[in-house]
């Protein structure tokens, strides 16, 4: 096994054990802090930090990692993923609205962090000129974290019931904090950190490719929140009458789907061009397929059709073109970026990605309360069109102006 192997199934262990952590703590906090009794918007209002932080450290993380090397981020972010999940463990007295929102605040920088490193990681340990290589491994750590963090709901769950909320956290922890011990000595330093130290003012991408990628990556993202989040969970308990664990494995189910489809990515979408990945073309033509799926859900509900039966099969197709896109838009941060200036323009393309997910977030529960699913579904389809409008411009790889 080469070093660039080794050292990238490094960097994927870690992030498969950070994003367990992660899907665990966010089925612990809906859980337990809905058990004790919060409101449902109080219990959204608890991750309010967690999605606006993503914005400012990825942001600020990539300029870091350029500065300090993405091995050094990576673990920065496992520490503070650990003081996270040992922060929760302070009696129910102290569990205050402001204080877990701090946590999640600490948990949703981590989680930045440690993406931001392991994505920026995969196109440093790739090598230049090859794509197909950086393709499929870019789509196997983004499509095994999915389905890993769809896993996290469930062991959040199990272990919630099994050792309590306390006990899970202290697992969780010393999981997590071992894993940064091992990673820490099999990774060399240095990974992704430029020869000459980058100012904080060129964390602003200057490349028109991957300006246009990051804002129809915003747009991508809003659309799957703006009816996801929020609207489905409530719809499928409120409207169809499912009990809290089949609302939770449902949609633990498709985010594991989900996961998969991003993996299979490469063989699904069968490049013929050798040592080329996918270019703005294939972006812009699933885009079009996915503008197509919460429309025709819409339609559907609209029309009167059951809606048990339209939701789980307009999820499947969704799910389905959405993971090819994402898994295509990931592959293209990459490709679209030289070696050197990788972690600052993975980290200004995934602050546009947390963008969107906050404002989906948001409007997912002010749609649903004033326009119901349907309302949320043709916000998806609009924000899938503006999200194909902005992929007009993308190039194929290989011919963007830098």
């Amino acid at each position: 096994m080469n070093d660039s192997l080794r050292n990238y199934l490094v960097v994927t262990g870690g992030y498969w054990a950070f994003t367990l952590t992660d899907g665990a703590i966010r089925m612990l906090v809906v859980l337990y802090f809905h058990r004790l009794g919060y409101s449902p918007f109080e219990v959204a209002m608890l991750f309010l930090f967690y999605e606006f932080f993503g914005i400012v450290t990825n942001l600020v993380g990539g300029w870091l990692g350029a500065r300090i090397g993405l091995n050094l981020t990576m673990h920065i972010g496992m520490a503070m993923q650990v003081v996270a999940l040992l922060m929760l463990t302070v009696p129910d007295a102290w569990l205050s609205v402001p204080y877990v929102m701090a946590a999640q605040a600490l948990s949703g920088i981590a989680k930045d962090l440690n993406k931001m490193s392991a994505k920026a990681s995969v196109k440093t340990l790739a090598g230049e000129g090859q794509g197909s290589k950086l393709f499929k491994w870019v789509a196997v750590l983004t499509g095994s974290k999915n389905a890993l963090k769809g896993a996290g709901f469930f062991v959040g769950a199990a272990l919630l019931e099994w050792l309590g909320f306390r006990g899970t956290l202290h697992v969780l922890a010393g999981a997590l904090a071992l894993v940064l011990v091992t990673t820490l000595f099999l990774l060399p330093s240095g990974v992704g950190r430029m020869k000459s130290k980058p100012k904080f003012t060129h964390i602003f991408s200057n490349t028109p490719a991957i300006n246009w990628l990051s804002a129809a990556r915003f747009f991508l993202f809003g659309s799957r929140d703006v009816w996801f989040v929020v609207a489905l969970p409530v719809f499928l308990y409120d409207i169809l009458g499912w009990d809290f664990t089949a609302v939770g494995g449902f949609l633990a189910l498709w985010v594991i789907g989900y996961g998969i489809v991003q993996a299979a990515a490469p063989r699904l979408i069968r490049q013929r061009s050798h040592g080329h990945g996918p270019g703005g073309g294939t972006a812009r033509l699933t885009a079009l397929l996915l503008m197509l799926a919460p429309a025709g859900i819409a339609l559907a509900l609209e029309r009167g059709l059951p809606p048990a039966p339209v939701l789980i099969t307009g999820l499947i197709v969704f799910g389905i073109i959405f993971a090819i896109n994402s898994s295509v838009h990931s592959y293209l941060i990459l490709a679209y970026s030289d070696t050197e200036k990788v972690s600052m323009n993975v980290g200004f393309y995934y602050m546009a990605n947390a963008g969107g997910r906050l404002t989906g977030t948001v409007l997912s529960g002010w749609a649903y309360q004033h326009q119901g699913l349907d309302g949320c579904l043709w916000w998806s389809a609009g924000f899938v069109a503006a999200a194909l409008l902005l992929s007009l411009p993308l190039p194929e790889v290989g011919t963007q102006r830098t």
